[in-house]
């Protein structure tokens, strides 16, 4: 009851259209770490529509740019070594290149330290006892498979560590960096392995398909223990304590019966689990340390009603970077000292933004036509009115992922314009069990469908929704899931937004990346089989359905994105238009899927603004 007073008692303000660049422009700082001995901190700074990088020396405050880069921007996966280096990279997008920087913090100095040609690289783990090394995956040898390697950040120096025999997916180190534990997946069933030392062989020690799950967080440092998150035997994912040796669960460290639990806090000192968190209709956690809690319990004293994340901790874990956000701000970074329980602003992420001039994000639910119940997010405008309201639904991507609470800039700029928002976590999304995600398997045109329209029905039904003025609008699968929309149910909708739309599921199977060819098994169980299922994804895919789409589209795309094929979509386009359907499409080269230029994105929000306030005819 006390939400519904929130929503409207904030109606009786007048409201101030926002900027567009304040809801998209590149944050002033963010993606902050800290040096493992506790003297700086790093961030990411906009420098000519480009992030680079920047430190502060927390003795005295001094602010160095380490990085001046005006083609791409940094990374936003740099991080620390434990010799006071910074390794950063970058993603020459024209070329489909990546290199890779050391920035020496004594001598003020960056050097390269690879340089690699239509790769990816990520960081497997950093070893206090080898500062010099770091541990790094890389599928330069073979496009579909990573191999892990030892890089020396000084030298340059590559060598294997770890060749990937052609399953292994995941590698996990233990407190000494040496890789332990690994996972083994053929798509469609996985294998945790183990070895007890670097010279003995791994050994299988865990088997499941892909709808059951162990996820190795870490070794306990008792025996061959090591803490996971595991759903095997039960519906919800818990925190559980196995033993490497023989695969059997020990214990369950917590579990709780509404949601999976999908976070957790770890402290590498201690060797322990400080906390899990898991997202119900708001985010929740639950403290297994009790000075860890205390130590929470006095920061929300500080920073009343907002959530609070750990983002990075020194080596000695006194220093401690927290994030700090709520539905309606974007939030701040503070660097915690806990010896002192000294608590300090570094910066605000968008300090353009008034908390109060935004709109509260209210949990709801309601019934699919089968009975099953559907969770999601409702977001209404501020002003007078209590009912029949222009709505904007908003699928998310995925499909095997969620919407939770906080802030979303695209969210509170349609409410901002007078939109009600509209987000649902229908069937398969995760964090609900795995009941709730095995009930979207083979049903992305299907019964996932069904529960978004479903929502919009409900909207109608409880007159939220303005049933002559709804929208929808996504990114990816959500993309797909709105030209879906208005192709199967043109009656619900005025118009569509894509983002780097999913219009032809063949293709976007068949046309995978090498690096994901190791899911395609599971996702012929979870999608569909090109091959067995053809008719089905014909049925579904929008490609083959432009003669069934009569409303206006907006669609965005980046020339470089490699899941999307541009010469289909171009086809696609020009399909539409001969059937005298009003498009918008902006192709913008040396983008992936996500607009990373602040210039682009500042016009793709205008040009979003205009089409919703043409087809809509809503004005705040």
């Amino acid at each position: 009851m006390s939400c519904i007073i929130a929503f409207f008692s904030c109606n009786r303000n007048k409201v101030r259209q926002i900027p567009i660049i304040d809801f998209f422009k590149t944050p002033e700082r963010s993606l902050y770490r800290i040096s493992p001995d506790g003297k700086y901190v790093s961030y990411l700074k906009p420098f000519k529509d480009k992030q680079n990088i920047f430190i502060q020396s927390l003795a005295d405050g001094k602010e160095r740019m380490v990085t001046r880069f005006e083609d791409y921007s940094i990374r936003g996966d740099y991080f620390w070594t434990f010799n006071n280096q910074l390794v950063f990279s970058q993603d020459l997008i024209a070329t489909d290149s990546v290199k890779m920087y050391a920035f020496d913090v004594a001598t003020d100095k960056s050097r390269t330290i690879l340089s690699l040609g239509n790769v990816r690289i990520g960081l497997v783990n950093r070893n206090r006892q080898q500062p010099d090394i770091i541990t790094i995956k890389t599928n330069e040898r073979d496009p579909g498979n990573f191999d892990v390697y030892r890089l020396n950040v000084k030298t340059g120096e590559m060598k294997i560590y770890l060749p990937n025999p052609g399953n292994i997916t995941e590698w996990f180190a233990d407190a000494d960096g040496r890789i332990r534990l690994e996972r083994a997946s053929d798509g469609v069933n996985e294998t945790i392995l183990f070895r007890p030392d670097e010279d003995k062989p791994f050994k299988p020690i865990i088997e499941n398909n892909f709808k059951n799950t162990v996820r190795p967080i870490a070794f306990t440092g008792v025996k061959n223990y090591f803490y996971a998150l595991s759903n095997v035997n039960r519906d919800k994912m818990a925190l559980v304590e196995i033993n490497a040796e023989d695969g059997k669960e020990e214990r369950t460290i917590f579990s709780c019966n509404k949601a999976d639990i999908t976070g957790f806090e770890y402290s590498k000192n201690k060797h322990r689990i400080e906390f899990t968190s898991w997202d119900e209709a708001t985010p929740r956690k639950h403290f297994l340390a009790p000075d860890v809690e205390q130590m929470y319990r006095a920061i929300q004293q500080q920073l009343k009603g907002n959530e609070i994340r750990v983002v990075d901790r020194d080596s000695s874990e006194n220093k401690f970077i927290l994030n700090t956000y709520t539905d309606r701000n974007p939030g701040s970074f503070y660097l915690f000292e806990k010896s002192s329980g000294k608590l300090t602003k570094l910066s605000d992420i968008n300090p353009s933004l008034v908390p109060a001039e935004l709109c509260a994000v209210k949990p709801i639910s309601y019934h699919a036509r089968d009975g099953l119940l559907i969770n999601g997010y409702l977001t209404l405008p501020r002003g007078d009115k209590k009912e029949n309201y222009p709505v904007v639904v908003m699928p998310h991507d995925g499909p095997w992922s969620r919407d939770t609470w906080g802030y979303d800039d695209q969210v509170q700029f349609l409410a901002n314009r007078g939109y009600a928002v509209f987000q649902v976590n229908y069937r398969g999304s995760t964090g609900y069990g795995k009941a709730f995600r095995s009930a979207g398997y083979k049903q992305v045109g299907g019964k996932i469908q069904d529960d978004i329209t479903d929502g919009v029905h409900w909207l109608i039904d409880t007159k939220v929704a303005n049933p002559k003025k709804i929208a929808i609008f996504g990114g990816r699968f959500g993309g797909f899931s709105a030209l879906y929309g208005v192709s199967f149910h043109p009656e619900l909708y005025n118009c569509a937004v894509v983002q780097y739309g999913l219009i032809n599921f063949f293709t976007y199977i068949k046309d995978a990346p090498p690096f994901v060819k190791p899911y395609l098994k599971m996702t012929y169980e979870m999608v569909g089989n090109p091959e067995t299922d053809a008719d089905q994804l014909r049925a579904i895919s929008p490609v083959f359905h432009t003669d069934k789409i009569k409303v206006p589209l907006i669609i965005f795309q980046g020339a470089k994105d490699q899941r999307a094929n541009i010469s289909e979509l171009n086809q696609f386009v020009r399909e539409l238009r001969k059937r005298n359907v009003d498009v918008k499409y902006f192709l913008k080269p040396n983008e992936r899927a996500y607009f990373r230029s602040e210039h682009n994105r500042m016009e793709m929000y205008a040009e979003i603004e205009k089409f919703l306030d043409k087809n809509m005819r809503v004005k705040p």
